[in-house]
């Protein structure tokens, strides 16, 4: 044990340690606007390898509402075949995924416990020293107390948003931004 500690301190900086964090449904969304719909498609590990530069990537989650389908519901059963296909995609690739769930109201279906989950995941691995530098790909203002919170135990937040539609919020308030464009992620998207 106390080998690979001298391993890692030789050769890592605790100052390189970094965590990424999507929020899926925003991140689709996002896509989705642009014209760049094909999520399941997307190379999300050489898209993450992109943002975090030359840190060590400590771990990657990806936080999105569960979708669930009735036998009859042919829409929701092909809604939730190629959530599969992702996940598996992104589990294959190193990701942890954090599911949420669908609540079907009037209006439509709303995510629930997704905010949570990633908020959680700030906080706990930042509280933990698990990383120096997280990488949020969200939009949520929601986020803005664990952000604050994670600041002020030294730890820096990068906001990863869309330039077409930022969050002037959380643009405020981390301590750096990527806002990306289309011609950004087109290198990523495998059609």
């Amino acid at each position: 044990m106390r080998r690979v500690f001298l391993c890692y301190t030789e050769y890592m900086s605790p100052k390189n340690l970094s965590i990424v964090i999507f929020d899926g449904s925003n991140f689709y969304h996002k896509l989705k606007e642009l014209s760049l719909e094909h999520t399941i498609d997307f190379d999300y590990k050489k898209f993450v390898k992109s943002i975090i530069s030359d840190s060590r990537l400590v771990a990657c989650y990806f936080c999105i509402g569960k979708i669930r389908a009735k036998q009859e519901d042919k829409k929701a059963r092909k809604l939730m075949a190629n959530q599969q296909k992702m996940v598996t995609g992104l589990k294959n690739q190193g990701f942890i995924i954090q599911f949420g769930y669908l609540l079907k109201t009037a209006k439509g279906f709303h995510e629930k416990g997704v905010d949570v989950q990633i908020a959680r995941d700030l906080m706990a691995d930042a509280f933990r020293d698990r990383y120096n530098t997280a990488f949020l790909v969200s939009s949520d203002s929601d986020l803005l107390p664990a952000i604050e919170e994670v600041h002020s135990i030294g730890k820096q937040v990068v906001y990863v948003g869309f330039k077409h539609k930022p969050s002037f919020a959380l643009l405020k308030n981390c301590k750096k931004s990527i806002l990306l464009t289309k011609e950004d992620l087109l290198p990523f998207c495998k059609y």
